[in-house]
């Protein structure tokens, strides 16, 4: 990497719009790109993540590991 910052945007089939203010909440997934899986890691856990599910194939082309915030909200630690 080259220390810039990115966002991945993701499409999302079954989408449904939020009603703002009296629907449900705004949400987004956040695709985070770390150059250290581990630390990056450790880091989101000491913050109050919660690990959902570890990359199935750490050495494939798609390498991320899906958490939870502390409130909930989903979001990946994307590395390679």
């Amino acid at each position: 990497m080259d220390g810039a910052p990115r966002l991945g945007f993701q499409f999302a089939p079954n989408y449904v719009a939020p009603d703002w203010p009296d629907g449900e909440s705004q949400q987004m997934h956040l695709d985070l790109y770390v150059d250290d899986i581990a630390a990056g890691h450790a880091e989101a856990m000491a913050l109050g993540a919660r690990l959902l599910k570890l990359s199935a194939h750490p050495e494939s082309a798609e390498r991320f590991h899906i958490y939870a915030d502390p409130a909930g909200h989903p979001f990946c630690l994307c590395w390679g």
